[in-house]
């Protein structure tokens, strides 16, 4: 068995699953797509180094910020830490927002014939010249399924959907409907879902934080060891939306206020996704009760 914790950004998914993770005498491995890159700290929401040290987690600064990771590798990734933990008789903890990853891990990535390169070559160049935005809407029009779970902030997602669109005449969402779904794993499944006027009142204040925690100290340090604003790391939520102001077209508080508003619009489209998957307990942070879980799991 292994145990995810899920829910939209900034529901409090991380400490209950340091809270589970201690109760069971087990490690958290983390589903978030964006923790995977090193040096993103404060913008990512990475477990701090009092959490680190109670609890070992793994995918978490595994890449460079101008590297690319996807749902195929973190199966392989996830599973072999899996395999290790369940071979110890220990019950793997998941916790994180990426649904895609979680999905891919429960019932494995689709297979579909080879892909014309020059489509990726294609879409790469439309995606210099037309912007995210553009391509983005298009992706709408065409898989508003697949659409509504990604960002509109990420790229690589965006034009992973319209290849495999263009070179294979299905959406990727059909392409998961149609697929043989075998479950990999027994996966108990725990929601962490507040209600909405909250989950936003605490993404306002957690970007506050993040800020007062030095987010623009931590930008600046990545800049200063090379990386751009175009790597897949800082093209990403929480932190694209701070380029203007360090090109200084733009105060930091409209800044601000974009990436709290742009954290809000993923957390809908999160909530969206959730929406269509079935979870074993369904609760806010501030309800979760541990004993309840334990003997729902020894049940």
């Amino acid at each position: 068995m292994i145990i995810t914790i899920e829910g939209p950004t900034g529901a409090g998914k991380s400490a209950i699953a340091l809270e589970l993770a201690k109760a069971l005498n087990s490690d958290i491995i983390s589903c978030d797509s964006r923790q995977i890159y090193r040096y993103l700290d404060i913008g990512t929401a990475k477990p701090g180094q009092s959490e680190l040290e109670q609890i070992k987690h793994h995918l978490i600064d595994i890449i460079e910020p101008n590297q690319s990771y996807n749902a195929g590798l973190f199966c392989r990734d996830a599973s072999q830490i899996i395999n290790r933990l369940q071979a110890e008789d220990r019950i793997p903890i998941l916790c994180g927002g990426t649904g895609l990853y979680i999905r891919s891990l429960l019932d494995g990535l689709f297979e579909h014939p080879r892909i014309n390169p020059s489509i990726r070559s294609m879409l790469l160049e439309r995606l210099r010249l037309e912007g995210a935005d553009a391509l983005f809407n298009e992706l709408m029009q065409i898989d508003p399924d697949f659409a509504a779970k990604i960002s509109p902030n990420d790229p690589q997602r965006i034009l992973r959907g319209l290849e495999v669109y263009l070179g294979t005449g299905r959406t990727i969402t059909e392409h998961w409907a149609n697929q043989n779904k075998q479950k990999r794993y027994s996966a108990f499944r725990i929601l962490i879902s507040p209600d909405r006027e909250t989950l936003y009142l605490r993404i306002n204040h957690r970007l506050q934080q993040m800020l007062a925690c030095g987010l623009i100290e931590e930008i600046h340090a990545v800049l200063a060891r090379g990386y751009s604003w175009r790597d897949p790391g800082l093209n990403s939520l929480g932190y694209k939306e701070f380029q203007a102001y360090f090109e200084s077209s733009t105060d930091i508080d409209s800044c601000a206020s974009l990436a709290a508003q742009h954290h809000r619009n993923y957390a809908k489209r999160q909530m969206t996704w959730y929406r269509k998957v079935t979870f074993d307990l369904t609760c806010d942070a501030a309800c979760f009760n541990l004993f309840d879980v334990l003997r729902a799991i020894k049940a």
